[in-house]
């Protein structure tokens, strides 16, 4: 990561969007387009039924604005996915807010 900073946030909603503020050039890190980054995260977000919003602050170095990406995306993913023991049932306002 170093210097660059990246924040992702996920609902597993079943409604996939992506919101995807990403400004990287095009170009290649060895054999990798990062072009496809962004097809990933579209095609996990429809495939799994996810929003998702990933956002990068700075950085420099594009390897460490895509490790950066998907750190965050891996700690916000296990995070979404952990009991938490003080909520009963599924947490949600639906229903609850008017």
């Amino acid at each position: 990561m170093h210097e660059a900073l990246a924040a992702v946030a996920l609902d597993l909603s079943g409604r996939p969007f992506l919101v995807y503020n990403v400004v990287l050039p095009k170009a290649q890190l060895g054999n990798f387009e990062l072009e496809l980054i962004e097809e990933f995260f579209t095609a996990f977000c429809n495939h799994s039924g996810t929003n998702l919003h990933v956002n990068v602050a700075y950085g420099d170095n594009l390897h460490h604005i895509a490790e950066a990406i998907f750190k965050a995306f891996a700690r916000a993913l296990d995070e979404a996915t952990q009991l938490e023991p003080r909520v009963e049932g599924v947490l949600s306002s639906k229903g609850t807010l008017e």
